[in-house]
C-alpha cells in the first residue's frame, strides 16, 4: 500500500488521451505521478513502458510512472486530477473517496456538463475544484499519447489548489485562475457542441466541417442552441459570437481528430451526454427550444448516420 500524502506527488484519475498528455508532462519534470484506472492494456503498458510520449517530429519519449486499477494504492493523496471521461466521473468519485486525503483537493479538467456536482456528491463539495483545458491529445495505443497542440489550464480559485497549479506550472503548462469556471465550462460546451457530434458522425477531421456549407450550417445552429441556453441560466460566455468561435477553433485545430470521433473509432461510450445531452436537458427545463442538439444527441447514442443526411444534413445541390 502506497501513500501519496507527499509534496510532489500527484495521482491521476483516467489512462486515456489526456491523462496520459498530463501524466508524462508531470512526470517527465520530476514530479511523481501515480494514475489510477480500469484499462487493463494502459495499465500493463504504462508499469511496463512508461507513457510514450510521441512528439510532432515522430520521436518518441518514455516516461516512467506507475499506475494501479486499486484506490488503496493511492491513499492519502491529497491532489487528484480528474481527467476521465464523463460518462465515467460517477466511477472516480467512488474511487477517490477510498483516496482522496481528507484535506485533499481533486481538480476534474473533465469536457461536458455537470462533473463538479457528480465528485461533489461523492467527496463533499470542498473537495472538488473546477476547471478547463483546451489542451489536445490523441491516444494511438495503451500509454502511448500525441499531443493535440497546447492549450491553457483555466482554474477556478480554490484555497486548496497552490500547490497543485504550481505544479503544473513547473510542468511547463499554462494555467490560469478564474473567478468564475462556469462560464468556461459552458463557453467549451458550446464549441464541443457544435465540432464533436459531427466530427463524429462523419468520420472526419475538426476542419472539413469547414468545407462544406451544410455542415457549416449545422455547427452554427448547434453553437447558437448551446448560447441560448447559456444566455438564458445567466452564464456569460467568454465570447461574443458563438458561431465565430465555434469556427475559429475548428480551424485551429483542422487536423485533429476529436475526442468523441476518437471514442466512436475505438467502439467506446462517448460524452455526447455531458454534451449535447446537457444541452438539451438544460433548454429542456428552461424553454430554450435545442433541435439541433438533440438530433445529434440521438445520433450519436445510435451509432449511426455517416452519411450527411443521415445527421441531418441536405445534400450540397
Amino acid at each position: 500500500m502506497t501513500s501519496l500524502r507527499a509534496a510532489g506527488q500527484v495521482l491521476l484519475t483516467g489512462t486515456g488521451a489526456l491523462a496520459s498528455l498530463f501524466g508524462a508532462s508531470l512526470g517527465r519534470n520530476g514530479i511523481g505521478v501515480v494514475m489510477l484506472g480500469t484499462w487493463p492494456e494502459a495499465l500493463a503498458a504504462i508499469n511496463r513502458h512508461g507513457i510514450r510520449l510521441v512528439e510532432p517530429d515522430g520521436t518518441e519519449i518514455a516516461v516512467p510512472v506507475r499506475a494501479t486499477d486499486n484506490p488503496a494504492d493511492c491513499r492519502g493523496a491529497r491532489f487528484a486530477l480528474v481527467l476521465v471521461k464523463s460518462w465515467q466521473t460517477a466511477r472516480a468519485g467512488q474511487q477517490l473517496s477510498a483516496c482522496l486525503a481528507p484535506d485533499g483537493v481533486a481538480l476534474t479538467l473533465q469536457n461536458g456538463h455537470g462533473n463538479r456536482e457528480i465528485l461533489g456528491r461523492a467527496l463533499g463539495h470542498e473537495r472538488v475544484a473546477l476547471g478547463v483545458t483546451t489542451t489536445g491529445a490523441t491516444l494511438i495505443g495503451p500509454g502511448r499519447v500525441r499531443p493535440g497542440g497546447t492549450g491553457a489550464i483555466s482554474v477556478e480559485r480554490h484555497p486548496r489548489l497552490d500547490p497543485l497549479l504550481a505544479m503544473l506550472r513547473g510542468a511547463g503548462l499554462e494555467v490560469k485562475q478564474v473567478s468564475d469556471a462556469e462560464s468556461l465550462v459552458w463557453s467549451k460546451l458550446v464549441i464541443n457542441a457544435a465540432i464533436n457530434p459531427l466530427t463524429a458522425l462523419l468520420d472526419v477531421p475538426n476542419g472539413e466541417l469547414l468545407e462544406r456549407a451544410n455542415l457549416r450550417v449545422r455547427m452554427a445552429a448547434l453553437a447558437r442552441e448551446a448560447a441560448a441556453v447559456a444566455e438564458v441560466l445567466g452564464i456569460p460566455l467568454t465570447f461574443s459570437d458563438p458561431v465565430y468561435a465555434a469556427e475559429r477553433v475548428a480551424r485551429q485545430t483542422a487536423g485533429n481528430i476529436s475526442s468523441m470521433l476518437q471514442d466512436m473509432r475505438r467502439g467506446a461510450p462517448t460524452e455526447i451526454e455531458a454534451i449535447c445531452g446537457a444541452i438539451v436537458r438544460e433548454g429542456e427545463r428552461t424553454g430554450v427550444p435545442t433541435p439541433i442538439n438533440r438530433l445529434m444527441l440521438e445520433r450519436v447514442r445510435e451509432r449511426v448516420g455517416i452519411s450527411l443526411e443521415q445527421v441531418g444534413v441536405p445534400m450540397a445541390g
